[in-house]
């Protein structure tokens, strides 16, 4: 019977050894962007709301102290294809997220245009926690909700396929840390919780937004939320 475990052993780690490398490989290409200190390369949107967003326990902690959103933004406005991987934590109830590609409305309907990787407590619906949200000015803003794939196409109009083995809610430990793994390639975006794919979007649209910042969200005034390990790799 030992000898046979140890068989099995032997032979699982030869079959996993080389995912092993070929992990470590894939993560060697991030580069951190939070030094787990201090808020450098990061700046806050609209200015008023800087005292919002501090270092915690080498943790970003986000901390609603008005009815408004707040952003903290990455510095580099022109990123365009890239992998973003982080972990976060709603201790409470909220609504936060990230928004990638974010470009200045120049309408004055909001300050930011953005496709947006929606989070939120447990509970808050499948429209939020998960989902893909639109902030655009001028577009019409289709729903992408936890589980679903949206291809936009030229001509604005939408096709939803369900996306098989998707996140399931069970999959997302509430109130605890979750990893978010977000891929921007080209007008193609996914959002993974926890490994599992959550949702993606597929922009046709000739006005889809080819570059921009990311930025942390806060949603509303009395919320807590915690950002931490902060990987960037551009594609």
């Amino acid at each position: 019977m030992i000898r046979h475990l140890s068989i099995f052993a032997l032979l699982n780690f030869l079959i996993c050894f080389p995912l092993l490398i070929l992990g470590a490989g894939d993560e060697k290409e991030f580069d951190s962007i939070f030094d787990g200190l201090s808020l450098s390369d990061w700046h806050v949107v609209p200015e008023e709301s800087s005292s919002d967003w501090s270092v915690v326990n080498h943790t970003i902690q986000g901390k609603g102290s008005e009815k408004r959103h707040s952003y903290l933004l990455y510095d580099d406005a022109k990123l365009k294809d890239f992998e973003l991987k982080f972990t976060y934590r709603l201790p409470g109830e909220g609504n936060t997220g990230v928004s990638i590609r974010m470009r200045p409305d120049t309408t004055g309907k909001r300050a930011f245009e953005s496709y947006h990787a929606d989070l939120g407590h447990v509970g808050i619906g499948p429209h939020i926690l998960g989902a893909w949200d639109f902030h655009f000015a001028t577009r019409k803003e289709h729903p992408c909700n936890r589980g679903t794939s949206l291809v936009i196409e030229p001509d604005g109009s939408t096709r939803h396929d369900i996306i098989p083995g998707a996140l399931r809610l069970d999959q997302i430990n509430a109130h605890q840390w979750n990893e978010v793994h977000i891929i921007a390639r080209g007008n193609h975006f996914q959002f993974f919780i926890n490994g599992k794919l959550a949702s993606e979007v597929t922009d046709n649209f000739k006005d889809s937004f080819k570059q921009g910042s990311i930025a942390l969200q806060i949603h509303e005034k009395g919320m807590i939320v915690d950002f931490k390990d902060l990987r960037l790799k551009r594609l």
